[in-house]
């Protein structure tokens, strides 16, 4: 959070300084040069917000898949109060069986045990005398001995009848005894659960209020780099605007040049002889005519050039997407991986890589072998403000002007 209330700082204070810049709607330079170095600068912070876009995103992603865990986990946890809900439900039934069967097996012992006190009562109110009087009316001795046997059963009886009432007394006690302590469990378990349900509703709403945050960061900083765009790209425009202006004015004036040279003939010539006339006339001819070589400037290191002289060897061979023969097709991160591995150097093999590739230079500096890279595209910078590259697959591998697109850096690895 601390990160993305940072970037949100820098986010906010790029776009004022980019508001107060664009309020006018203009690019104010004094000459081509000082405009492509606010370019340039543009350009690197052009780089440095889409690199925020991108680590935003990326953590965006990551709060994304923590909110679907969060989700699943949350979900769990409400099934698994409903089932410990049911459960406690379950128990409670239980617990009213039982307290019912705890209360008849109380019933029963407590009548068992009136009848046994009430039998021993009467043996001592009446004496043994009744019981000797029964013994002495049997009619014979083995009548007298039922007789003797039938009491010490009946005896026998009400003493196992009240010993099976009280351990089914005390069976059913244990039996509810360990039912309260389930519920009990179940209570205490259905109480964590909720808790802890709350705890992850809570989170759950913190993250999803954090990916919303990365909207607002995400969408400011892509309002930032749009701005940044089209600055760049009005830049261009001025850019190629006074160039073609400069260009105008060089051809004018040798125009004039040529004028006045052509006039200072035609005045030589009338004021000679028709003989020396021609040959003044064709001395000046041949002048012009040497005057008007051209000079292309050279520079860079020998490597860069010759990187730049074998790049222009496979002008007209096919594009190809996610090719990399020079011969057979290549793509424009195919191209340039391919003429800097045949050269001997490692470079990345996508365009977005290979903006990172060596070292950045200013375009102003940009010498043969450097890489000009564009938004989804790169090529190779051979001077004269020209590029070669694996354009399109209607054109293939052809030589174009570095400027026809606004680049996003120029690369040097040679």
């Amino acid at each position: 959070m601390c990160m993305g209330k940072k970037i949100l700082g820098w986010v906010g204070a790029g776009m004022a300084c980019l508001m107060i810049c664009f309020s006018s709607g203009k690019v104010y330079a004094s000459s081509i040069a000082d405009i492509k170095r606010q370019q340039e600068e543009d350009k690197r912070q052009l780089n440095n917000v889409q690199g925020q876009i991108s680590g935003l995103e990326s953590e965006q992603g990551e709060v994304g898949e923590e909110i679907e865990e969060l989700d699943a986990s949350v979900v769990e946890l409400i099934a698994s109060v409903e089932i410990i809900k049911e459960e406690i439900v379950d128990k409670e039934a239980q617990i009213q069986v039982t307290e019912g069967e705890y209360a008849e097996a109380k019933r029963q012992e407590e009548e068992q045990y009136e009848t046994m006190k009430r039998r021993i009562q009467f043996m001592y109110e009446e004496g043994d005398i009744s019981y000797m009087q029964l013994l002495m009316t049997s009619d014979s001795f083995g009548d007298m001995l039922n007789k003797a046997d039938y009491i010490e059963q009946l005896y026998e009886y009400d003493r196992k009848m009240l010993q099976q009432y009280q351990e089914t007394k005390e069976y059913v006690q244990q039996v509810w005894d360990r039912l309260e302590e389930e519920k009990s469990e179940l209570e205490a378990s259905k109480h964590e659960l909720e808790e802890e349900q709350a705890y992850m509703e809570q989170l759950l709403e913190e993250k999803r209020q954090q990916y919303e945050n990365f909207n607002v960061q995400i969408a400011k900083a892509k309002q930032q780099a749009a701005a940044y765009k089209t600055r760049i790209k009005q830049q261009t425009a001025q850019i190629k605007k006074l160039e073609e202006e400069e260009r105008k004015r060089r051809e004018e004036e040798e125009r004039r040049k040529r004028e006045e040279e052509a006039r200072r003939a035609a005045q030589a010539a009338a004021n000679a002889s028709s003989g020396s006339s021609s040959s003044e006339s064709s001395g000046s001819s041949g002048s012009q005519s040497s005057s008007q070589s051209v000079s292309i400037p050279s520079g860079g290191s020998a490597s860069g050039q010759a990187i730049a002289n074998y790049a222009c060897q496979f002008i007209g061979n096919p594009y190809v997407a996610g090719g990399t023969s020079l011969t057979d097709g290549a793509d424009c991160s195919g191209f340039v991986w391919r003429v800097f591995k045949d050269k001997g150097y490692s470079v990345p093999r996508t365009s977005w890589d290979l903006r990172s590739a060596g070292r950045e230079v200013s375009y102003s500096e940009a010498q043969p072998g450097d890489i000009v890279c564009y938004a989804g595209h790169v090529g190779i910078y051979i001077g004269n403000g020209n590029i070669v590259h694996a354009s399109t697959p209607k054109s293939g591998i052809k030589i174009t002007t570095a400027t026809y697109k606004s680049i996003l850096s120029v690369r040097r690895v040679a």
